[in-house]
């Protein structure tokens, strides 16, 4: 009789069902495993004879073969090691057949038997509720699974633990659900001296979720900015709280099983392979666009990063998913990101300092400038200068304004947009952009005539209103006047250094 226990198989953060087929027959001894396995899975037979042998069990002297269904699915990662172990002890009459039909079973073996944490819990889990069964997981991973609701979650420290439950010898208790905490120490706002136009345009793109790109010499304070725009940020919503998680949990970053509450904030360096920004490789995994939707990525300088690394940004920040195409998989990553961008404005960083002076101006900004491409550029809603500060403004006493200060206002602003659009200004698009960001007569008079003078693009002119939407809420308007669309102009430009 063949012994079927069920499992995943990942796809993204999509779930395909997978089905384990262990048929122990008479014949030579051996242990064959068919159905696509990469490495991983192929060396899974090795860990579960181990495992098997840690709990004084040994696989019968005959011919043993495991099916991972359906065989044309490529099958990756270690999770099947306990569905397989699952299998054999059901073949071998340890379990009675039927004991698992209505779980889904996923986990990595120890040679001594020690389930350790594996990547795609929480998507698993939720696939199991949807389909009215339980899920069978490791001790570590069993805090995300249940935060899929109204699910059966056994969660085993050991193979042995496992297995003396299900014969009712032990009890394993329902794991707690936990979230992330916070980080103990957040980077304020009146740290910063000066540079009070680059703070208005910080709160500006985090009350309406703006893609913001600072120009500025060295040491002027952008990654400082960069760095305290999670504390402007409102927490996630419990939608967006699982969205996240679910893709950290296939990335097998969701330590502990918690939920992720605050929004994530990525800044790779620029040394990052466009695999590691966008989202590929052997298994498809999930770029660094990805890990951090719904919140920031931060690129410091700019131009430095590869120019089709940076190119392949542009179709997830339009469309704000990551497509990763491959011959053998075709897998979508959700990515609504926020781009937060820091850069100097030529290679050496003083181009408009008279002090110091850039010896190969204006040819080295022109070369500098140009590796970030029109429509890149084009996607940026808001571009400040972050001019040096000078040794008057570093002897003042720290600003009154704090983070929490301006994170109220970005929640007020923020709440409005929800309850207009059920998301932030920077997703306004057709009818309702055109129904809740029409200027008066004077500020579309004054947006007609800068969109002929600037030559924007039909995707800038719809950004100007996106930002003039914000400036609004607020300062708490009804409607877009011309002071809005022209503070929205100023930051609106068609490059870096103009």
């Amino acid at each position: 009789m063949v012994a079927r226990v069920s499992t995943v198989a990942l796809q993204g953060i999509d779930v395909v069902d997978v089905d384990v087929q262990v048929l122990v027959a008479p014949g030579l001894p051996g242990f064959t495993l068919v159905g696509l396995p990469d490495k991983a899975v192929a060396e899974s037979k090795e860990r579960v004879r181990a495992a098997l042998t840690a709990m004084g069990l040994a696989l019968p002297p005959k011919r043993i073969t495991v099916n991972l269904a359906p065989a044309d699915l490529a099958k990756e990662g270690s999770h099947y090691d306990l569905p397989i172990a699952l299998g054999l002890l059901l073949a071998m009459d340890v379990l009675p057949i039927g004991t698992l039909d209505e779980m889904i079973a996923l986990g990595e073996l120890g040679l001594d038997g020690s389930l350790a944490p594996v990547a795609g819990v929480l998507p698993a889990a939720f696939h199991a509720a949807s389909t009215a069964r339980g899920i069978l997981c490791p001790a570590a991973s069993g805090g995300e699974a249940v935060w899929a609701g109204d699910v059966e979650v056994v969660a085993a420290p050991t193979l042995l633990s496992l297995l003396n439950h299900l014969r009712g010898a032990q009890i394993l208790a329902r794991p707690p659900a936990e979230v992330a905490e916070a980080p103990a120490s957040v980077r304020d706002l009146s740290e910063i001296k000066g540079q009070e136009t680059a703070k208005r345009a910080l709160e500006i793109a985090a009350a309406g979720g703006h893609n913001l790109l600072m120009v500025g010499p060295p040491g002027s304070g952008k990654s400082m900015l960069a760095a305290r725009l999670p504390g402007l940020l409102p927490p996630l919503t419990a939608e967006e709280a699982l969205e996240v998680s679910m893709i950290h949990s296939v990335a097998g970053q969701l330590a502990g099983g918690r939920l992720l509450r605050q929004r994530p904030f990525r800044d790779p360096h620029h040394s990052a392979s466009m695999p590691a920004l966008v989202g590929g490789g052997v298994r498809a995994r999930p770029g660094e666009i990805s890990l951090a939707h719904r919140g920031v990525l931060f690129l410091d300088e700019l131009p430095e990063f590869p120019r089709a690394t940076l190119e392949a940004l542009r179709q997830p920040l339009e469309s704000g998913r990551a497509v990763v195409a491959r011959v053998n998989a075709h897998v979508t990553y959700p990515a609504r990101v926020q781009l937060v961008a820091a850069m100097n404005p030529c290679r050496c960083g003083f181009l408009d300092d008279p002090s110091r002076g850039c010896g190969r101006a204006p040819r080295c900004a022109m070369d500098y400038q140009s590796k970030i491409s029109g429509p890149l550029l084009d996607r940026i809603d808001i571009t400040v200068d972050v001019p040096a500060v000078n040794a008057a403004d570093l002897a003042l006493p720290p600003p009154r304004e704090t983070s929490s200060m301006v994170a109220e206002r970005v929640a007020a602003a923020r709440a409005l947009q929800h309850a207009r659009s059920k998301g932030t200004n920077a997703e306004l698009e057709g009818e309702m952009l055109t129904r809740v960001a029409t200027p008066n007569r004077a500020g579309q008079a004054l947006l007609t005539e800068a969109a002929e003078r600037l030559k924007l693009s039909a995707r800038g002119y719809h950004r100007v209103l996106r930002v003039a939407r914000t400036l609004a809420d607020l300062a708490g308007a009804d409607q877009i006047g011309r002071v809005e669309v022209a503070e929205a102009l100023a930051f609106r430009r068609i490059g870096p250094g103009r």
